[in-house]
């Protein structure tokens, strides 16, 4: 008979076990690989807004600390530290591209929690567009399969400085940054 107890994971306990993991910037995820311990309440709303037990997480430190150990694997999100790991709901990208700045050719994408990311060939820049209604949604690949959906002033400013060039063979509206052009949508549907 074990004598092993079974502790039920929770935002508290992830929090102490990222906190003692940190070691200055980002903790190495990708090498953790500890047992799944289920799925906590947690969800990121599409607005970038994180909740525990469907109360919005109000102090800014925790949400980026939990920020610094989610991970996709394959079509799920989790939390994890070198002791467990466990699923949360993502309801769109678990970032927002808040803002960005255009320094030489690149552009800056700046997200809620704090990271940042270069545009270019390492963090592309996409868009998907709703089938019934034609409604842009714009992302921008953060880290390690994370990106951010580029908030609606941001996709804005991204709009004004767009131009036109050829990408796979047809005329395309887009951004350039990094020496990559990124296709918006193509010239054909702005006439």
């Amino acid at each position: 008979m074990s004598t092993q107890k079974i502790v039920t994971p929770s935002a508290e306990s992830i929090a102490q076990s990222a906190r003692a993991a940190q070691k200055g910037g980002l903790p190495p995820v990708h090498m953790w690989n500890p047992p799944h311990c289920g799925h906590i309440d947690m969800r990121i709303a599409r607005d970038g807004t994180w909740f525990y037990m469907g109360t919005p997480i109000g102090r800014p430190e925790l949400v980026r600390l939990f920020s610094t150990i989610l991970r996709k694997d394959g079509d799920d999100y989790v939390l994890v530290t070198p002791v467990e790991k466990v699923g949360i709901t993502v309801d769109d990208a678990p970032f927002v591209a808040v803002d960005f700045n255009h320094v030489d050719d690149s552009l800056v994408f700046e997200t809620n929690v704090g990271d940042s990311a270069i545009a270019g060939k390492d963090h592309p820049i996409r868009v998907e567009r709703d089938p019934k209604t034609g409604e842009p949604s714009p992302y921008v690949h953060i880290r390690a399969n994370l990106e951010a959906l580029i908030d609606r002033k941001s996709f804005y400013r991204l709009v004004e400085i767009g131009e036109h060039d050829t990408h796979a063979g047809e005329q395309w509206f887009g951004v350039r940054s990094g020496g990559v052009f990124f296709p918006i949508v193509p010239a054909s549907d702005l006439d």
